[in-house]
Protein backbone atom coordinates (compact mmCIF):
# COMPACT_ATOMS: atom_id res chain seq x y z
CA UNK A 1 0.00 0.00 0.00
CA UNK A 2 2.88 2.43 0.67
CA UNK A 3 3.89 2.46 -2.97
CA UNK A 4 0.37 1.77 -4.22
CA UNK A 5 -2.81 3.60 -3.30
CA UNK A 6 -0.91 5.67 -0.70
CA UNK A 7 0.81 7.49 -3.57
CA UNK A 8 -2.55 8.49 -5.04
CA UNK A 9 -3.83 9.86 -1.73
CA UNK A 10 -0.59 11.71 -1.04
CA UNK A 11 -0.34 13.34 -4.44
CA UNK A 12 -3.90 14.65 -4.61
CA UNK A 13 -3.69 16.28 -1.16
CA UNK A 14 -0.12 17.56 -1.15
CA UNK A 15 -0.72 20.21 -3.82
CA UNK A 16 -3.24 22.19 -1.75
CA UNK A 17 -1.14 23.95 0.89
CA UNK A 18 1.61 25.45 -1.37
CA UNK A 19 -0.93 26.93 -3.83
CA UNK A 20 -0.13 30.59 -3.08
CA UNK A 21 3.62 29.96 -3.06
CA UNK A 22 3.46 28.28 -6.47
CA UNK A 23 1.36 31.14 -7.88
CA UNK A 24 3.96 33.62 -6.59
CA UNK A 25 6.69 31.48 -8.16
CA UNK A 26 4.88 31.54 -11.51
CA UNK A 27 4.59 35.34 -11.26
CA UNK A 28 8.28 35.82 -10.39
CA UNK A 29 9.49 33.41 -13.06
CA UNK A 30 7.32 35.01 -15.75
CA UNK A 31 8.55 38.49 -14.77
CA UNK A 32 12.23 37.47 -14.93
CA UNK A 33 11.79 35.61 -18.19
CA UNK A 34 9.64 38.03 -20.19
CA UNK A 35 10.19 41.34 -18.43
CA UNK A 36 6.53 41.98 -17.58
CA UNK A 37 4.06 40.66 -15.02
CA UNK A 38 1.54 38.05 -16.14
CA UNK A 39 -2.13 38.79 -15.74
CA UNK A 40 -4.10 37.29 -12.89
CA UNK A 41 -5.99 35.21 -15.45
CA UNK A 42 -2.74 33.76 -16.81
CA UNK A 43 -1.53 32.80 -13.33
CA UNK A 44 -4.89 31.16 -12.62
CA UNK A 45 -4.68 29.32 -15.94
CA UNK A 46 -1.19 28.00 -15.18
CA UNK A 47 -2.23 26.97 -11.68
CA UNK A 48 -5.33 25.21 -13.02
CA UNK A 49 -3.13 23.40 -15.52
CA UNK A 50 -0.79 22.26 -12.72
CA UNK A 51 -3.72 20.83 -10.77
CA UNK A 52 -5.65 19.28 -13.65
CA UNK A 53 -2.79 17.69 -15.59
CA UNK A 54 -2.55 15.16 -12.76
CA UNK A 55 -5.82 13.68 -14.05
CA UNK A 56 -4.44 13.39 -17.58
CA UNK A 57 -1.41 11.51 -16.26
CA UNK A 58 -3.71 9.37 -14.13
CA UNK A 59 -5.77 8.46 -17.20
CA UNK A 60 -2.60 7.39 -19.03
CA UNK A 61 -1.37 5.41 -16.02
CA UNK A 62 -4.73 3.69 -15.46
CA UNK A 63 -5.08 2.72 -19.10
CA UNK A 64 -1.55 1.24 -19.07
CA UNK A 65 -1.98 -0.73 -15.84
CA UNK A 66 -3.70 -3.72 -17.43
CA UNK A 67 -1.11 -4.14 -20.19
CA UNK A 68 1.89 -3.75 -17.86
CA UNK A 69 0.49 -6.13 -15.24
CA UNK A 70 0.02 -8.86 -17.87
CA UNK A 71 3.25 -8.15 -19.79
CA UNK A 72 5.60 -7.94 -16.80
CA UNK A 73 3.59 -9.32 -13.89
CA UNK A 74 1.89 -7.54 -11.01
CA UNK A 75 5.04 -7.12 -8.93
CA UNK A 76 7.26 -5.76 -11.72
CA UNK A 77 4.45 -3.49 -12.92
CA UNK A 78 4.11 -2.17 -9.36
CA UNK A 79 7.86 -1.53 -9.27
CA UNK A 80 7.71 0.27 -12.63
CA UNK A 81 5.16 2.71 -11.17
CA UNK A 82 7.97 4.11 -9.03
CA UNK A 83 9.87 5.37 -12.08
CA UNK A 84 7.39 8.20 -12.87
CA UNK A 85 7.11 8.85 -9.11
CA UNK A 86 10.86 9.48 -8.77
CA UNK A 87 10.93 11.46 -12.01
CA UNK A 88 8.07 13.68 -10.83
CA UNK A 89 9.76 14.23 -7.45
CA UNK A 90 13.00 15.28 -9.18
CA UNK A 91 11.22 17.67 -11.56
CA UNK A 92 9.09 19.37 -8.89
CA UNK A 93 11.85 19.39 -6.28
CA UNK A 94 14.28 21.16 -8.65
CA UNK A 95 11.73 23.48 -10.29
CA UNK A 96 12.51 26.55 -8.19
CA UNK A 97 16.25 25.98 -8.45
CA UNK A 98 15.93 25.84 -12.25
CA UNK A 99 13.44 28.73 -12.39
CA UNK A 100 10.87 26.72 -14.35
CA UNK A 101 7.21 26.35 -13.45
CA UNK A 102 6.90 24.08 -16.49
CA UNK A 103 8.85 21.49 -14.49
CA UNK A 104 6.02 21.49 -11.92
CA UNK A 105 3.50 20.84 -14.72
CA UNK A 106 5.62 17.97 -16.08
CA UNK A 107 6.17 16.62 -12.56
CA UNK A 108 2.44 16.64 -11.83
CA UNK A 109 1.82 14.77 -15.08
CA UNK A 110 4.30 12.02 -14.13
CA UNK A 111 2.93 11.85 -10.59
CA UNK A 112 -0.50 11.28 -12.18
CA UNK A 113 0.92 8.43 -14.25
CA UNK A 114 2.31 6.93 -11.04
CA UNK A 115 -0.99 7.35 -9.18
CA UNK A 116 -3.00 5.75 -11.98
CA UNK A 117 -0.65 2.79 -12.22
CA UNK A 118 -0.17 2.29 -8.49
CA UNK A 119 -3.84 2.47 -7.53
CA UNK A 120 -4.99 -0.07 -10.12
CA UNK A 121 -2.12 -2.53 -9.76
CA UNK A 122 -2.31 -2.35 -5.95
CA UNK A 123 -5.90 -3.62 -6.05
CA UNK A 124 -5.02 -6.35 -8.54
CA UNK A 125 -1.84 -7.53 -6.82
CA UNK A 126 -3.16 -7.49 -3.25
CA UNK A 127 -6.42 -9.21 -4.19
CA UNK A 128 -4.69 -12.00 -6.12
CA UNK A 129 -2.06 -12.66 -3.43
CA UNK A 130 -4.46 -12.63 -0.46
CA UNK A 131 -5.65 -15.90 1.10
CA UNK A 132 -9.34 -16.52 0.50
CA UNK A 133 -10.32 -15.83 4.12
CA UNK A 134 -8.51 -12.49 4.13
CA UNK A 135 -9.32 -11.32 0.59
CA UNK A 136 -11.96 -8.77 1.64
CA UNK A 137 -9.75 -7.37 4.39
CA UNK A 138 -6.75 -7.09 2.06
CA UNK A 139 -8.85 -5.36 -0.62
CA UNK A 140 -9.76 -2.65 1.91
CA UNK A 141 -6.06 -1.73 2.16
CA UNK A 142 -6.48 0.31 -1.03
CA UNK A 143 -9.07 2.69 0.43
CA UNK A 144 -7.20 2.74 3.75
CA UNK A 145 -3.95 3.65 1.98
CA UNK A 146 -5.67 6.46 0.06
CA UNK A 147 -7.02 7.90 3.33
CA UNK A 148 -3.63 7.63 5.06
CA UNK A 149 -1.95 9.22 2.02
CA UNK A 150 -4.35 12.17 2.11
CA UNK A 151 -3.78 12.60 5.84
CA UNK A 152 0.01 12.51 5.46
CA UNK A 153 -0.19 15.00 2.58
CA UNK A 154 -2.24 17.45 4.63
CA UNK A 155 0.02 16.94 7.68
CA UNK A 156 3.19 17.61 5.67
CA UNK A 157 1.55 20.73 4.26
CA UNK A 158 1.14 22.33 7.70
CA UNK A 159 3.17 25.47 8.30
CA UNK A 160 4.88 23.74 11.22
CA UNK A 161 6.21 21.02 8.87
CA UNK A 162 6.86 21.78 5.16
CA UNK A 163 4.05 24.22 4.36
CA UNK A 164 6.26 27.33 4.24
CA UNK A 165 7.57 29.27 1.27
CA UNK A 166 11.16 28.09 1.65
CA UNK A 167 10.24 24.39 1.68
CA UNK A 168 7.42 23.93 -0.84
CA UNK A 169 9.68 22.23 -3.46
CA UNK A 170 10.66 19.66 -0.82
CA UNK A 171 6.98 19.19 0.02
CA UNK A 172 6.17 18.44 -3.63
CA UNK A 173 9.09 15.99 -3.83
CA UNK A 174 8.09 13.90 -0.80
CA UNK A 175 6.38 11.33 -3.01
CA UNK A 176 9.91 10.01 -3.66
CA UNK A 177 10.03 8.53 -0.14
CA UNK A 178 7.23 5.93 -0.52
CA UNK A 179 8.60 5.10 -3.97
CA UNK A 180 12.05 4.38 -2.49
CA UNK A 181 10.52 2.32 0.34
CA UNK A 182 8.69 0.18 -2.19
CA UNK A 183 11.73 -0.21 -4.45
CA UNK A 184 13.69 -1.55 -1.47
CA UNK A 185 11.00 -3.89 -0.09
CA UNK A 186 8.74 -5.12 -2.91
CA UNK A 187 11.44 -7.28 -4.64
CA UNK A 188 11.24 -9.60 -1.61
CA UNK A 189 7.48 -10.12 -2.08
CA UNK A 190 6.08 -13.08 -4.08
CA UNK A 191 4.47 -12.64 -7.47
CA UNK A 192 0.76 -13.08 -8.02
CA UNK A 193 -0.29 -16.77 -8.22
CA UNK A 194 -2.97 -15.89 -10.76
CA UNK A 195 -0.40 -14.19 -13.01
CA UNK A 196 1.98 -17.15 -12.75
CA UNK A 197 -0.73 -19.68 -13.63
CA UNK A 198 -2.81 -17.89 -16.26
CA UNK A 199 -0.33 -15.54 -17.95
CA UNK A 200 2.97 -17.42 -17.46
CA UNK A 201 1.57 -20.98 -17.49
CA UNK A 202 3.83 -21.71 -14.51
CA UNK A 203 1.76 -24.17 -12.46
CA UNK A 204 4.60 -25.10 -10.10
CA UNK A 205 5.40 -21.44 -9.39
CA UNK A 206 1.70 -20.77 -8.75
CA UNK A 207 1.46 -23.63 -6.25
Amino acid sequence: GIGGAFQYGLQISIINSPAEYIKNFIHETWLKRYGFSPSAEMITLMWSFIVSIYSIGGLLGSSSAGYLSVRFGRKKAMLSANIPALLSAALMGLSRLCGSFEMIIAGRFFSGVCGGLALNIHLMYAGECAPRKLRGLIAITASTSIAVGKFVGFALGLREVLGVEALWPILLATNALPALVQLLTLPFFPDSPRYLLIDKKDKEGCI
